[in-house]
Parts: structure tokens; sequence; C-alpha cells
């Protein structure tokens, strides 16, 4: 027998430990999404205050929270990933659940944990070299997404089976 005549086995291949990795990063991104909110809302109501994750000046939120890239639309960004992340959090208690889903579900999935990630890894870059400050709970959430999409890869290849002629990914996975 050949890598791709072989089965996924072992416990990490399998639907629970995949959205079960996938359920505990969206969760902490979630948590970290509440808290940015909570953040911005404390900026809104009391301007000139420092925020509680102001360290100094390269790790401070407010300096962060202050520049144009935080917000979507004039709406700040922790508000738009407390919706994104609610979402990944019920499709990995899907998964959990070892609910079959749609190819066409399956791929909005990849492509919108792909999206997230993008916009997580530029947020970052602005950070470091537009702004010139260091958000922590920006820093935790980047690194959530990162997580989260290694994650939902992982279960769109072996769980969903996407793409489904993409025999290199299933030998990938199945090396672990």
């Amino acid at each position: 027998t050949t890598f791709t005549d072989l089965k996924p086995h072992g416990w990490r291949n399998g639907a629970t430990w995949t959205y079960l990795v996938m359920l505990l990063a969206s969760g902490v991104a979630l948590l970290v999404s509440f808290v940015l909110s909570a953040e911005t809302l404390q900026m809104a109501r009391h301007p000139g205050q420092s925020l509680g994750c102001d360290v100094n000046a390269v790790l401070s939120c407010s300096t962060v929270a202050q520049a144009w890239q935080s917000e979507i639309v004039k709406l700040p960004e922790a508000f738009f990933g407390i919706a994104a992340e609610s979402v990944f959090v019920t499709i990995a208690v899907i998964g959990m659940a070892r609910m079959t889903m749609p190819k066409w579900f399956a791929t909005c999935t990849w492509l919108g944990s792909l999206a997230a990630l993008a916009y997580s890894y530029w947020l970052t870059s602005q950070s470091l070299f537009v702004i010139n400050a260091l958000c922590p709970w920006c820093l935790v959430l980047m690194f959530a997404t990162t997580i989260q999409f290694m994650a939902v890869s992982h279960a769109t290849v072996t769980v969903q089976h996407l793409p489904p002629h993409a025999s290199s990914l299933r030998t990938y996975y199945r090396l672990n």
C-alpha cells in the first residue's frame, strides 16, 4: 500500500479533535473580541484615559485603537470579531456533533477562515510597521486566528474531503 491508500487514522485526524481545536481557538478569539469591544467602549466614554492593556509606548492598546486601521466603515473591528467568531464557534460545535456539512458550506467556511487570517495578519503588520505599537490583545487574536485557520484547513481536507481529488493534501494530513 502507499500513503494515498491509507485512511486517516489516529485521534488527531478525527472530527472531534479537529473541531475541538477549532472551538478552543475560536472561543479564545471570541473572548478577546469581547474584551476589545469593552475597551473600545471604555475609550469612547473616557477619551483621554489610558486602557488597562497599555503597558508602555510600544505595547499600547490605546495607540492601536485610535488608528484608522482599527475601524471598518466607521465601526470598531472588535464588534465584527464578535460576529465572525460566533459563527466559527457555531461551526465548530456542528462539526463536533459530526453533522455533515454541504460542500459549498465547508468551502465557504474555509474561505471565511482564510479571510479572517489575512485580515488579522494585515492588522498586525499595520501595527508593527505603520502604527509602531502593538496591542497585546490583538497579538492573542492573531495567534488564535492562526490556530483556527489550521484547524479549519485540517477539517476541510480530512473530515469534509475537500478538494475532492487532492490526494497529496490528504497524504500530508495523514502524516500528521
